[in-house]
């Protein structure tokens, strides 16, 4: 890191907090050592970043297309530079494997970047409506970023390059867990030239900080990502300016593993996608769903792919599985193993103590739960961890059914031998986005939820929309 990371990036500048004297500790989840610290932000603070914002929109949002995608194109080339740093800070940080950090998470960041500046190329920012009228697409204007500590670059990119495609200007608080991420993706920002004031940011918790943002009168919109409750929290509080808001919120995605599915195949790509970064993923699909008369042949499955993972320090090359990002989600995982116990779900394989020569850190070993009905804890709640709770299902029909009856809607998945069964099962699954057969996703293919999972959509041309405002001009012609 080029700066000290107690300072915020404000008006294209290093500064120190004007007011607050408080500093919040950055641990590395697998060491429980101090690694970094940030300042927390005081509303004055917050103010001068806002300002910024509200004073670089004037000139940044008449740029020309051709004046922006130049901008993506030197932030792409610097990210890329600094992609190996990114990875190693990410995985001190939240405790994400290096492999992970370096093959996925990094990865996401540049992805969002990459997939940003192509739909920017063709994106239509006019269009007649009819003879007379035509219709523009116009930045919205100061944006408000609150992130998540789970997946940090991925989550601030796919904010920050739209608002950079459409010609909006921003605030950034990423997570105080994993803070150090945004200020390197900042350095990497004013390394690449973005304008004075375009990209801001200030750290600081959530109550604080971030309500302010979401509740300030010079704030146009707020993108949050986080968990249900925070996001009902951050709607409430924009709600008296009428800003717009988009959350990417909880999820508890089905897995519905069909009859006539490759069963071995199915159950292990399921189960290793349930506990990929630690199960700490808001799409990863925690609910498999199978057969009733096969629920003791996906146990057996399940179990040995869940145990094939290596879990350990995550910056050893053969590990799979670093610790839980903190504590407190620490806490709160363990807790939830030892709830699905309580309740009569089949431990096949996991369990609430740490892995062995794990002593120090937020360890969790893999966890397979069998025999799981809807009703039980570990099948309603949103764990957060590598945990892997087992349905059955009679037929069909009770497989949507139980995929559905939940209040998030995420992500979804089904796996089956017959293409147009999986896409018939899709259509009827009330999710944001369903993946069928293991298929592997992309950056351009929009993610959002349904229900209580948020609005809005994040990636490619869709995660453009947003950030734009629609203004129709009569008697154009």
């Amino acid at each position: 890191m080029k700066h000290d990371t107690t300072s915020f990036y404000i008006d294209g500048s290093w500064r120190g907090t004007s007011a607050s004297q408080q500093r919040i500790d950055v641990e590395n989840p697998a060491t429980q050592e101090i690694i970094g610290q940030v300042a927390q932000a005081s509303e004055s603070d917050v103010d001068q970043a806002v300002e910024a914002a509200h004073r670089a929109f004037e000139t940044f949002s008449q740029t020309s297309r051709e004046e922006r995608l130049a901008l993506l194109e030197h932030v792409i080339e610097v990210y890329k530079a600094r992609q190996d740093e990114v990875a190693s800070v990410m995985s001190a940080e939240m405790g994400a494997s290096i492999t992970t950090a370096r093959e996925a998470q990094a990865p996401a960041g540049l992805g969002h970047l990459e997939a940003t500046y192509e739909a920017l190329k063709a994106f239509d920012f006019e269009a007649p409506v009819n003879a007379s009228n035509r219709v523009f697409r116009e930045p919205i204007g100061v944006c408000a970023f609150i992130t998540p500590w789970n997946w940090p670059l991925n989550q601030i990119a796919a904010k920050v390059a739209p608002a950079l495609a459409t010609g909006c200007t921003c605030v950034l608080k990423p997570s105080e867990m994993a803070p150090l991420s945004a200020h390197l993706f900042a350095e990497i920002l004013d390394e690449a030239g973005v304008p004075a004031g375009v990209f801001n940011l200030v750290d600081g918790d959530g109550p604080g900080v971030g309500a302010y943002m979401a509740q300030h009168p010079l704030v146009d919109m707020v993108s949050f990502t986080g968990s249900t409750r925070a996001g009902i929290e951050v709607s409430k509080l924009a709600a008296p300016t009428v800003k717009r808001v988009t959350l990417e919120l909880g999820g508890k995605s089905p897995n519905i593993i069909l009859d006539d599915a490759d069963f071995e195949t199915a159950v292990r790509n399921g189960t290793q996608a349930c506990m990929y970064n630690v199960g700490q993923s808001c799409d990863a699909p925690t609910r498999m769903l199978v057969p009733h008369a096969r629920m003791d042949e996906a146990v057996e499955i399940a179990a040995r792919a869940a145990q094939a993972l290596v879990t350990g320090d995550p910056s050893r090359s053969d590990v799979d599985n670093g610790p839980i990002a903190y504590g407190r989600q620490y806490e709160k995982v363990v807790s939830l193993i030892r709830k699905g116990i309580e309740e009569g779900a089949t431990l096949a394989c996991g369990g609430a103590d740490k892995p062995e020569g794990c002593e120090a850190g937020y360890f969790v070993k893999p966890t397979v739960f069998g025999h799981v009905t809807p009703e039980m804890t570990v099948a309603v709640e949103e764990i957060f961890g590598p945990v892997l709770s087992i349905i059955g299902y009679a037929d069909e029909e009770e497989a949507i059914r139980i995929a559905n009856d939940t209040p998030y809607g995420l992500g979804a998945y089904v796996s089956s031998g017959n293409l147009d069964r999986a896409r018939r099962v899709a259509r009827r699954i009330r999710s944001g986005q369903v993946t069928l057969n293991s298929a592997e996703g992309d950056y351009e293919t929009p993610f959002g939820g349904y229900k209580q999972s948020g609005n809005g959509r994040e990636g490619g041309a869709y995660g453009l929309e947003d950030f734009l405002e629609i203004k129709a001009i009569v008697g154009w012609n």
